[in-house]
């Protein structure tokens, strides 16, 4: 997948035109490197009734992004052979990645754009785990009246370890109430990685606890990891069973369509 050259002229252009709900679109697909055509409509069309005018309207506002190079779809669908753009994937393209960079310096921030590149269908698969966490999330933000204050997906929820190396969770998120905050890193397992090395992984925030190491927010975030079945994750259990020194709630294991309802049932304790 390749993103076409455009010219400040054609961005230019393209900013005066851009809605809220296009330049909402934009930071999202910027924040976790692909969406679905599917989760773009969960997220930024549930205002309309579900039905064909809502699939009509999505439909309509990705062909004008990808039209104007805000967007670029993968060259392939994902999840089966769905007609239109509910099972296409898409990235930033080149506009997309220019306007994201004005507006992060215009914000005073570092101007981290996700940029599409070649990426492998395992690649696609996790990466769309991350992305399906963070419309979760943000779902039940709306429904249950707390904040999804931060989401972060790799590289940046990547946190130094203290040993010159970094943990790399794949995604970082703050959840908030009126009282409360809570700070968790994420792990997306969908069964493709060993046992062992799994177990390595855990071991290494597991080992970050124990040298008193603090993450984000000068504390320890939670880890949580979303794995694809019971079985799975009866496995993992068992694995952090066996590491030493592990504080009670550090890990919460989950299977991937619980992790929003596991979360929000935590920030309400």
């Amino acid at each position: 997948m390749t993103t076409r050259r455009v010219g400040p002229s054609h961005v230019e252009w393209v900013a005066e035109r851009l809605t809220p709900r296009d330049w909402q679109i934009i930071e999202s697909v910027n924040v976790v490197r692909l969406l679905t055509g599917q989760q773009i409509e969960q997220m930024f069309f549930s205002d309309l009734a579900p039905g064909r005018s809502r699939v009509a309207s999505r439909s309509r506002v990705l062909h004008r992004l990808v039209a104007w190079r805000v967007l670029v779809p993968l060259p392939r669908r994902v999840g089966g052979s769905g007609r239109g753009s509910s099972k296409m994937v898409f990235a930033l393209d080149s506009t997309g990645q220019r306007l994201m960079r004005q507006r992060l310096l215009g914000a005073d921030q570092l101007p981290r754009v996700r940029r599409p590149g070649p990426p492998t269908e395992r690649t696609v698969r996790h990466i769309l785990a991350v992305s399906e966490a963070y419309v979760a999330l943000t779902e039940h933000s709306r429904e249950h009246g707390f904040t999804l204050a931060t989401f972060q997906a790799e590289p940046a929820s990547w946190w130094p370890n203290g040993l010159g190396g970094y943990l790399k969770p794949d995604a970082y998120a703050v959840l908030a109430d009126s009282k409360v905050r809570d700070y968790w890193w994420v792990e997306c397992d969908l069964a493709t990685e060993s046992l062992p090395a799994v177990k390595r992984q855990l071991a290494s925030y597991a080992d970050f606890w124990d040298r008193g190491q603090l993450g984000p927010g000068k504390i320890m975030p939670r880890v949580v990891i979303a794995t694809t079945t019971l079985q799975r994750q009866q496995a993992i259990a068992r694995l952090v069973s066996q590491l030493p020194s592990v504080p009670a709630g550090l890990f919460h294991i989950v299977q991937i369509h619980e992790l929003a309802d596991a979360l929000y049932r935590v920030l309400r304790e």
